[in-house]
């Protein structure tokens, strides 16, 4: 073949002519790449002034102090209102006539850097203070228990030794009354919990619990939500929102029913991070994301300057401070001294209140068919009213906590926050309703453009090495389809040649515009 070369220049002229082409042919255009997804549409702002005097001038103390988007504090303050409130009402449901709890399940997406944690500690420092007071008296709580209990013990195993027949033993047992009980567990407020440890802090602990954290990833990403108990986290907190009984079965432990135990939440997570939640189609038909308040402000930064404080920021937390403390002491009704199973007193809505219900109950039934402005998110649509319901109650508790009903003016604050909350839940829908698969992609993409770095990409590169997300071939070709389809890689059809081995499935990467 060398000689054949060798002995016919026409083809050395061939060749030449071919290499001339190919150098002076012009560079492949290819269409742009397309996006994902369609970007979130910007965020409204949060109606502060809807929360009250008190927990708006909280939370406008709050952002000239942390310098934080209005929602984040809203948000903080308007959880620690509903873990102060929700031990001593219950609001009655204008249609149904039960009663349901005011808890309050919230979301807040926002990305690192934007103060969730400076804002959230502010707010919950009623709690804190409480929870610490609680702590400093349980040690003394224990001995006295212990020493109460030991005289109770010694007195029931004398009166068994005795003498006596069965029904005086009996007789004098019944006098004796009931074993102490121990002090409750000093805790109101939990982070990262799994069902099964919340359900055990509720028997031994207080009645009345805050799940709050500012790192929500820890939770949202943690063991209570894991793969093998992601649904059965969600069935435990919606019945908990819900007001239901808290039933446990083990084998060690036989039956358990916890009555009368309540749950405030509020998580905040980074924007990845809360679309897991969010977006779970899993949590989306169990029901959990129609009972949660989700807010995404826009950010701040870049507008946050140095300065002092305004006049009167000190003075309004401080009466913030003060009156969620008075609702954090004040005397919890219980089932009985040894059952630490609330019972909090009615709250029902005034008559003008109740016409003010019916009507944006209405006006929700209406937007919920087809084609409907909440056709979109309707799990959570149907819940809106009650939201507006359990709203009400924690604000007009928390301006009035002598009050025996929510009043008109109230319930009106409840239903603009809880408009906010719709618009939330149909801007963030978009966004978040994006499947799994389209997630990968977005991860893969990131990847192949911040971490391999090359300009090509073999299939066993993606799912040996790439996002933990995608470990098998299937998921690899799946995501890397999608980024085909959305011209972000294209197909070499012939494969290529990468680290010096042969991958017969690979792609060219499109680099960022």
């Amino acid at each position: 073949m060398i000689s054949f070369v060798a002995s016919n220049p026409r083809i050395f002229q061939m060749t030449d002519d071919i290499k001339k082409q190919f150098e002076n042919a012009e560079p492949i255009e290819r269409a742009a790449p397309l996006l994902l997804r369609r970007d979130t549409a910007p965020a409204q702002p949060y109606p502060v002034k809807a929360l009250g005097k008190l927990l708006s001038s909280a939370a406008y103390a709050i952002m000239d102090i942390v310098q934080c988007p209005d929602a984040i504090a809203a948000q903080s303050v308007l959880g620690a209102a509903a873990l102060a409130v929700q031990a001593h009402i219950d609001v009655i449901h204008p249609a149904t006539k039960d009663r349901r709890p005011p808890s309050l399940f919230l979301i807040t997406v926002a990305a690192s850097g934007e103060r969730k944690s400076a804002a959230d500690k502010i707010a919950l420092d009623p709690v804190r203070l409480k929870e610490a007071e609680l702590h400093d008296r349980h040690p003394d709580e224990m001995r006295a228990y212990n020493d109460e209990r030991a005289l109770y013990d010694r007195e029931r195993e004398k009166i068994m030794k005795g003498t006596g027949t069965k029904a005086e033993k009996k007789m004098e047992l019944a006098a004796l009354g009931p074993a102490p009980v121990p002090p409750l567990t000093p805790v109101l407020v939990v982070n990262e919990p799994t069902l099964e440890g919340l359900h055990k802090l509720m028997a031994h602990g207080q009645p009345s619990l805050g799940l709050f954290n500012d790192e929500g990833g820890g939770f949202i990403g943690g063991h209570a939500m894991a793969d093998d108990a992601r649904l059965r986290t969600a069935a435990g907190l919606s019945d908990l929102w819900d007001g239901k009984p808290v039933k446990r079965t083990r084998g060690g432990d036989g039956v358990t029913v916890l009555r009368g135990r309540r749950l405030a939440t509020h998580l905040m997570a980074q924007p990845g991070i809360a679309e897991g939640l969010l977006a779970d189609p899993l949590l989306v038909q169990q029901g959990l994301t129609s009972r949660l308040l989700v807010a995404a402000p826009a950010s701040i930064a870049g507008t946050r300057m140095q300065r002092a404080p305004k006049p009167g920021t000190e003075a309004a937390l401080k009466r913030y401070r003060d009156v969620l403390l008075r609702l954090l002491n004040r005397q919890q009704r219980r089932a009985s001294p040894s059952d630490p199973a609330l019972d909090p007193l009615p709250i029902s809505l005034s008559a003008n209140a109740v016409d003010l219900w019916i009507s944006f109950a209405d006006e929700c039934e209406r937007e919920l068919g087809s084609d409907g402005r909440l056709e979109p998110v309707r799990g959570f649509g149907n819940k809106l009213p009650e939201h507006a319901l359990r709203m009400a109650a924690v604000l007009e508790l928390v301006d009035n906590p002598a009050a025996s009903e929510v009043s008109a003016g109230t319930f009106d604050r409840a239903v603009t926050l809880a408009r906010y909350y719709a618009g939330e839940a149909l801007r963030l829908f978009e966004h978040s309703a994006a499947t799994f698969e389209l997630q990968r992609a977005e991860r893969l993409l990131k990847w192949l453009h911040e971490v391999w770095g090359k300009p090509q990409v073999g299939l066993s590169h993606i799912y040996q090495n790439g996002p933990n997300s995608i470990r098998t071939a299937a998921l690899a070709r799946q995501a890397i389809g999608i980024l085909e389809d959305h011209r972000w890689v294209v197909a070499l059809a012939d494969g290529a040649k990468i680290d010096e081995k042969r991958h017969r499935e690979a792609w060219e990467i499109i680099p960022k515009p």
